[in-house]
């Protein structure tokens, strides 16, 4: 799944998605570049987090839920097509969740995870890939000296920093993140914030997230969805300084949602 460093990674192309007899997209089109953040916002059940759930085809487990109409591509592979292996494809596009998951396991096991699943036994290796990945996610230096300790001994920001590491750790190109901060105090809300700038160098990111000042203050682009309808797509700074559309006015002012 490799293509142009110019292209962009993720291609929507026409989608429709429906969960049973309701639909819950229409009609998006929308190119996501590398190594950019790009922020979804609107208000609840609009379809940013259908959306980014189509990514890494997590809607696949969700009985009657599928794209009805139109084409997904990453890195211009047609990510429905019958080549495209699920589980693979989910580790390319990793997922940080609204609410820290970490297992039940030691920390350095918590990383490890995804690299055993995949056949690396040696603990040499193994140990490289946590320690680069706990120190990615800006975590080395606070759990270095506990790494067999249970992760859930970690304070919330620490943990959700540490699902982050767990998805970087099998080597992604992308990362969702969906509410990543929304559990999270203000200085654990802010450490994410500045790991996101820093992870961007190496991966694409698409964060859906109901804080509007922080879309301005993580983001490239931002994509304002309503009722299922992608609204309006441009740079971050137009859309919350001089927005095209007066429905994403009214919603960034706080006049609805």
């Amino acid at each position: 799944m490799e293509s142009k460093p110019t292209s962009p990674t993720i291609e929507v192309r026409d989608v429709d998605f429906s969960y049973g007899k309701s639909r819950a997209m229409k009609d998006v089109t929308m190119d996501i570049a590398r190594n950019q953040v790009t922020a979804f916002i609107g208000p609840s059940g609009c379809g940013k987090s259908t959306l980014l759930r189509c990514f890494n085809r997590m809607n696949d487990f969700i009985p009657g839920a599928k794209v009805t109409k139109g084409e997904i591509l990453i890195n211009g592979v047609e990510i429905h097509d019958k080549e495209v292996d699920g589980v693979e494809l989910r580790r390319r596009v990793g997922m940080v969740f609204q609410k820290s998951n970490p297992f039940p396991r030691s920390i350095y096991e918590n990383v490890a995870y995804g690299p055993r699943i995949l056949g690396e036994k040696n603990k040499g290796v193994l140990d490289g890939i946590v320690e680069k990945a706990l120190r990615g996610a800006a975590l080395w230096d606070e759990v270095k000296d506990r790494l067999n300790e249970s992760a859930y001994g970690l304070s919330g920001g620490q943990q959700q920093r540490l699902c982050i590491a767990r998805t970087t750790a099998v080597d992604p190109s992308i990362i969702l993140m969906d509410e990543p901060c929304s559990a999270l105090d203000p200085i654990a809300t802010a450490r994410v914030e500045e790991l996101i700038h820093d992870l961007k160098r190496e991966y694409t990111i698409v964060i859906v997230t109901h804080n509007m000042q922080q879309a301005t203050r993580v983001s490239d682009k931002t994509a304002f969805f309503y009722l299922g309808e992608l609204i309006e797509y441009d740079k971050t700074s137009k859309i919350f300084s001089n927005p095209s559309v007066p429905q994403t006015e009214q919603y960034i002012t706080g006049r609805f949602g």
